[in-house]
């Protein structure tokens, strides 16, 4: 146990070490995540005292999801197109800017109706901020530090939600509604500070643009794109509808089978957040190894904490088994940010998180609601126990759709020479698994001039199949360099050097090639610390290579 213990202090050390960015950018959000919770408290007891309506405070929680379906995806382009620093730092402003406009409301007595808009705006608002975050991460940390990353952020978001309900609670004892507010909108600010002062991400290319005169690339990959996405779906689904239809059957849960009353709500929602804290700490070590590790764990850890729930008569054996539970599914939602971050190309990687967040607010909201009504007909016991069953298979199917890395889609032809090629020794292999993605298969016949000397480079090639010969023109005389063959590759010291062509390659017979075009092989090199420097030192004087 104490080795494990220094194991974890260890992983995340290293990972805050190696990227200060990431360490203050978790912070600042963690402060922002504790006003969060504040003020999502004090806008619920808000509505309730002002209106004495349960209907309309449901109205206004289930209004606050409606953002998060129509805005998900369009928040995911934002978050391409633009600097996702930027994107965060003017959301934050935002609703730092509303959080303070509704403690004015409050404090002149306000319609409610404007409250509830001013919330619902905020909301809005909110939406921008997963697709942006998840997105900017992979700049801020190296490939391997991926999964300790999420883990990290995920750990803190679950402490900011047993922090922020206690501090509200003592603040609504004492009456300090507005404080809540102008508490988030300090925080806010806190986080805007923190935003200003991270370094700029590099600049993100639009992908609706093809490179200029390469009319076979296609300007967005969004068919492919799709069989990746697959494996995160059918898990983040799962998930979803589960946590939606636990976080109502916890309050029958408590009042009814286990006769706790309303407290025993409050503590059995006090063992989620712990179970998510441990889970994040713990799972650090975890997620730093392939990631069908942590999926399979997930899947049972949260399985067998669903059932044991189900199956719970007392109140400490329950807060026990929905810590377990909670700890298992965020293990997965872990699970399948991590592997969008690295399957998804960085120009689509916003899109694919506003995707994926719009399906999962639809899937909360209707586990929300269905599984209430299937307790009230079969029993809490059994409905837990069924979503038991259905985190497991959700699990399971992920792996099974998810590849190598659980989660990749198949690979083209031609990967494994990529991987074991040279030229990317040393690089993270799901790195270069989401690159083979991209490849685009070129067939060539015999005799075609592949690229010639003096043209500009705009492409990376990989030999599948076939032979070529690279010649190069000096002193008005043409000379054989070298043959290539299945395995080789050609066109990367253009691209590196920023230089035109300084060969000619020529297709002796039919065969097949794949290509990576120059932007996505300048993205390669420069997606991680060091690892365009590692690339360069291994072709260092290469310069007669085409």
């Amino acid at each position: 146990m104490a080795q494990t213990s220094v194991s974890i202090v260890r992983i995340y050390r290293d990972l805050f070490r190696r990227s200060p960015a990431l360490a203050r950018l978790l912070a600042g959000e963690f402060v922002s995540g504790i006003g969060d919770w504040l003020y999502l408290i004090a806008i619920l007891v808000v509505v309730y005292a002002e209106s004495n309506s349960p209907v309309l405070l449901g109205i206004v929680g289930a209004a606050r999801i409606l953002p998060y379906v129509l805005l998900s995806v369009p928040a995911g382009i934002v978050a391409d197109r633009f600097d996702r620093r930027m994107v965060l730092l003017v959301t934050d402003v935002a609703r730092g800017i509303l959080m303070l406009a509704l403690a004015g409301a409050v404090s002149v007595d306000a319609p409610i109706g404007v409250i509830i808009g001013l919330s619902i705006l905020a909301a809005c608002f909110s939406t921008f901020f997963n697709p942006a975050i998840a997105a900017l991460v992979p700049t801020l940390v190296d490939e391997r530090d991926l999964g300790p990353a999420n883990g990290a952020w995920a750990t803190l978001d679950n402490l900011s939600f047993i922090i922020g309900p206690a501090l509200a609670g003592i603040l609504l004892a004492v009456g300090g509604l507005q404080i809540a507010f102008l508490l988030n909108a300090a925080s806010f600010a806190v986080v805007a500070v923190v935003l200003w002062r991270l370094p700029v991400p590099p600049s993100q290319r639009a992908p609706e643009v093809a490179t200029e005169g390469d009319a076979t690339l296609p300007p967005i990959r969004w068919r492919s794109l799709a069989g990746t996405l697959v494996g995160p779906f059918v898990l983040d689904a799962s998930t979803s509808f589960v946590s939606g239809g636990v976080s109502v059957l916890t309050v029958i849960l408590a009042v009814e089978v286990l006769g706790a009353g309303e407290a025993g709500t409050g503590y059995l929602n006090a063992a989620v957040g712990v179970g998510g804290v441990v889970a994040g700490v713990a799972g650090g070590s975890l997620l730093a190894r392939p990631l069908r590790i942590p999926l399979l764990a997930g899947g049972l850890i949260g399985g067998a904490g669903l059932a044991g729930l189900g199956l719970s008569g007392s109140l400490p054996f329950a807060m026990l088994t929905i810590g377990i539970a909670v700890a298992g599914v965020l293990l997965l939602e872990i699970v399948t940010t991590t592997l969008v971050q690295r399957v998804v190309p960085d120009e689509l990687r916003g899109r694919a998180v506003g995707v994926i967040q719009t399906s999962s607010a639809i899937l909360y909201s209707l586990g929300s609601l269905l599984m209430p009504i299937l307790a009230s007909s079969f029993g809490t016991g059994p409905i837990l126990v069924s979503s038991a069953v259905l985190l497991v298979i959700g699990a399971l199917m992920a792996l099974g759709l998810s590849g190598r890395d659980a989660g990749a889609a198949p690979l083209p032809a031609g990967t494994a020479t990529l991987l074991d090629h040279p030229i990317f020794g040393g690089l993270p292999v799901p790195r270069l698994e989401a690159v083979a993605r991209q490849l685009v298969e070129v067939p060539m016949a015999a005799g075609q001039v592949v690229i010639r000397q003096g043209d500009p480079a705009d492409r990376f090639y990989l030999v599948a199949a076939g032979a070529l010969r690279v010649s190069q023109v000096g002193d008005e005389e043409e000379r054989t360099l070298r043959d290539l063959g299945p395995g080789d590759v050609f066109g990367e010291i253009g691209l590196l050097r920023g230089v035109g062509r300084t060969a000619t390659v020529t297709a002796v017979t039919s065969g097949t090639l794949f290509a990576l075009d120059g932007a996505d092989f300048a993205e390669l090199v420069g997606s991680g610390p060091g690892l365009g420097s590692r690339l360069l030192d291994v072709y260092r004087g290469a310069i007669g290579r085409a």
